[in-house]
């Protein structure tokens, strides 16, 4: 097939060799683990237990009557301790329930999900089941796309193009199977009727394994060139299948559907075990002794994967939830691993300058146009976005960012570009513009 390339984008190192080829390891389990309640796009959950409760792995432990929100499973038996705010990854207090494990703990067993096999929808719903990728949002949503859009082709994202990161790497690898199983079953609730999976070629492995998994089964193995961000949803569509998603439309507009790799293996986990969502695969990566990937269970502080991993080591400069393009700096490793935590990396001094130095003007080199992969203009919205002129904000088209990061990683003068057009783009939705 045709394989596309998108405009702008950038190399950054992908750093990936330490971890890559590191089988996924058991997951402490910690003293307490902190579930807060919002942990996906939406209404937040509310809180269905209290403290003293006694709870069972797999247990519902906050859920809403809401349509985007998911409910919220403890990962193992024990004790609720508290229930009130607590520090989320995201540098804010959120209401969370704080669980003490038993002692004795058997992660193979767990309360089943209610809801018929048969039922797709519901059973991914029931099972709490979010974007993995990172974006976070209820998966049994994204199933049900907006009626006036006829649904043909579903891709899965097994691009990974964030440097440090193998979570979905090594899923692919280990649990090739169940990513076509969940591959099958969204495709099969949503009609569409062509299945790709993208990846990009620095995994060849991965590659390999889908192929050999696929067993007859109606999809194709796409590899992609290594090209940051491949994996951003309306460049990996184009790449494909050559549509390009209108400005301020979902991909359904064009009769696509995405879902991350690691999605697809919790929604078959979901139907075919009736397993809710209560661990996933981390990478910790960088200035660590011995980075590798993780089955962490939700709630597991950050600080307990890496003293898992052998501690920091070295200059540390700065450490981030996800990936050094697009990830959340932490102020604290006192805070849990959430749905959408895909790694923890360590940066050192060096490798955080380029983030961190103080702003500086803009020379107007062009350097961040020529990066954009939405075809913006980054300084120019940044500029009238620091000087809070938010109608040229919107006029600059700021809403269409993606947020990667590619025109803050080229800028040689390191203005803070990403921030500065998080800023306008929240000062427009405060106001009710649409995204």
């Amino acid at each position: 097939m045709t394989i596309r390339r998108f405009a702008g984008g950038v190399h950054p190192p992908d750093n990936k060799a330490p971890t890559a080829g590191e089988a996924v390891r058991p997951g402490p389990v910690p003293e307490r683990l902190v579930l807060p309640m919002s942990q996906h796009l939406g209404a937040p959950c509310k809180p269905l237990v209290a403290k003293g409760d006694r709870v069972v792995r797999g247990q519902v432990v906050g859920d809403v009557e809401a349509l985007i929100s998911a409910p919220i499973h403890s990962p193992v038996s024990g004790e609720v301790i508290d229930v009130g705010p607590a520090l989320s990854p995201g540098g804010i207090r959120v209401e969370s329930v704080v669980i003490a494990p038993d002692a004795d703990q058997d992660l193979s067993v767990f309360k089943p999900i209610d809801a018929a096999r048969d039922d797709v929808k519901a059973a991914v719903r029931a099972a709490g089941i979010v974007g993995l990728g990172g974006a976070a949002f209820p998966s049994a949503v994204k199933l049900s796309p907006p009626k006036q859009f006829a649904i043909d082709t579903l891709i899965l994202n097994g691009c990974e193009c964030e440097p440090f990161l193998t979570c979905d790497h090594r899923m692919m690898v280990e649990r090739a199977e169940a990513v076509i199983a969940g591959a099958g079953l969204i495709a099969k609730t949503v009609g569409a009727k062509q299945v790709f999976i993208g990846v990009e070629d620095n995994k060849p492995d991965a590659i390999a394994a889908l192929k050999a998994a696929t067993n007859g089964a109606e999809l194709e193995v796409v590899s992609l060139k290594t090209h940051y961000p491949q994996g951003a949803e309306k460049q990996l569509i184009y790449a494909i299948t050559g549509r390009a998603v209108p400005r301020g439309q979902l991909p359904a507009a064009v009769g696509v559907l995405v879902h991350n790799v690691g999605t697809a293996v919790a929604v078959a986990e979901a139907v075919e075990q009736r397993k809710p969502l209560m661990e996933r695969v981390v990478t910790v990566a960088g200035s660590v002794a011995s980075p590798g990937n993780y089955l962490a269970l939700i709630g597991t502080p950050l600080s307990a994967l890496v003293e898992a991993a052998g501690g920091l080591v070295g200059d540390v400069g700065r450490i981030v939830a996800g990936g050094p393009m697009t990830g959340q700096p932490l102020a604290s490793l006192d805070v849990p691993v959430v749905k959408g935590t895909s790694g923890v990396v360590v940066l050192t001094a060096a490798e955080s300058a380029p983030i961190v130095d103080g702003d500086q003007p803009c020379i107007r080199c062009g350097r961040c146009v020529e990066a954009c992969p939405m075809k913006l203009h980054p300084y120019q919205i940044a500029s009238v976005s620091d000087r809070r002129m938010w109608s040229e904000v919107e006029r600059y088209y700021a809403l269409d960012c993606i947020e990667c990061g590619c025109c803050s990683y080229v800028c040689p003068t390191r203005r803070p570009l990403v921030q500065l057009i998080k800023l306008g783009k929240a000062a427009l939705m405060s106001k009710g513009v649409k995204q």
